[in-house]
């Protein structure tokens, strides 16, 4: 049931205006209770796995960038999944990946716009954690997708992959194509990126095993998502270190900048490249010798399961506790992990005999 019409414009107030401002108009509201509150919301109220989904619920997903193709790919699997339940998509979001202030701003419109639920990608680990218990409190089931933020400011996270596989795999893809030996450089996306900084910090890990004692990671550079930015970086590291080996870069931006940037320079099939990224950017680039092999997961299945998942929560059926299960349509059964986690699945590795099985 929704709330009455004052408790309606004491959420959009608390939305628009400083907490301080709301506190006064709707009854001594304070961030400390939003706070409070907001994190008795990620796990309150008891699972029905037999609930009934609902139908004509409304959506609102956010990602970190709107003109991202990246997540136009999963935001559009979510939408699809959303027609299929009978449910409404809608889309908000900034412009840049970096632009946190602009992702809190559109929590609050969607929370002042009483969408039911929302998927959102975070720009950064701690910065939408006010605006989102907010929405919590305010009745809003709140799911992050592709990268997270702290695991009380939301109900699930559903993640692409294990963070560890991922972190990993990559450095193991790049080490067997450069003989376990040599320099090695990071190209990320932004220095706040919640998923970016796991993976690499399991990346480092990795690379503390014996067997990589002759591979040196000398630097980690950021891109910003943003494709020339990441074009620069990238003629920067080889301007820096002459005799490095490879890269890994986990961002779909970064790696196909990369990419460009190679096949078009003496470093071409001397310099490796690995990384995340998706088969209709990356298929030129490994036919022409660039990129032997890279990995990423179908990030409209992602969305798809985002999408699924704010249903299911919407409909009662799961609260985001450790051990729930749910089934996500044809996608199958998903139990929820520790802190709230559904991953989606192992990454897939693409190379000149598969990629031109993917089209995405």
């Amino acid at each position: 049931m929704r709330k009455s019409s004052l408790s309606r414009a004491c959420a959009a107030l608390a939305a628009v205006t400083s907490l301080a401002l709301a506190a006064t108009a709707c009854g001594g509201t304070t961030k400390e209770d939003v706070e409070n509150e907001g994190a008795s919301a990620a796990t309150a109220g008891k699972a029905d796995p037999n609930a009934e989904l609902k139908k004509g619920l409304t959506v609102g997903f956010l990602p970190k960038q709107v003109n991202n193709p990246y997540f136009t790919s999963a935001d559009k699997g979510g939408e699809a999944a959303l027609k299929e339940l009978g449910s409404s998509y809608k889309e908000v979001g900034p412009s840049s990946a970096t632009d946190t202030a602009g992702q809190v701003s559109y929590v609050n419109t969607l929370t002042q716009q009483q969408v039911d639920a929302m998927a959102v990608s975070a720009q950064d680990p701690g910065a939408l954690c006010t605006a989102l218990k907010q929405a919590m409190k305010n009745g809003v089931k709140v799911v992050t997708y592709d990268s997270d933020t702290k695991a009380d400011c939301r109900n699930a996270f559903v993640s692409q992959a294990s963070a560890e596989d991922l972190g990993r795999t990559e450095v193991q893809l790049l080490a067997e194509q450069i003989g376990y030996k040599g320099e090695i450089a990071i190209l990320s996306a932004a220095q706040t990126a919640t998923n970016q900084n796991v993976w690499i910090d399991f990346m480092k890990k990795e690379l503390k095993d014996p067997k990589y004692k002759d591979v040196k990671l000398v630097k980690v550079a950021y891109g910003d998502d943003d494709a020339q930015k990441s074009f620069q970086q990238t003629q920067g590291l080889l301007q820096e270190f002459p005799d490095l080996k490879g890269i890994i870069s986990p961002t779909t931006v970064g790696i196909k900048a990369a990419a460009q940037y190679l096949s078009g320079s003496k470093y071409k099939g001397k310099v490796r490249l690995t990384g995340l990224g998706t088969p209709n950017d990356m298929r030129k680039y490994v036919k022409n010798g660039t990129v032997e092999a890279f990995e990423l997961w179908d990030p409209a299945k992602l969305g798809e399961l985002a999408a699924r998942t704010a249903v299911a929560l919407a409909s009662g059926q799961i609260t985001g506790k450790e051990g729930e299960t749910f089934t996500a349509g044809g996608m199958g059964e998903y139990t929820i992990g520790e802190d709230g986690v559904i991953s989606l699945g192992k990454p897939t590795v693409f190379d000149a005999k598969n990629i031109d099985q993917f089209n995405f």
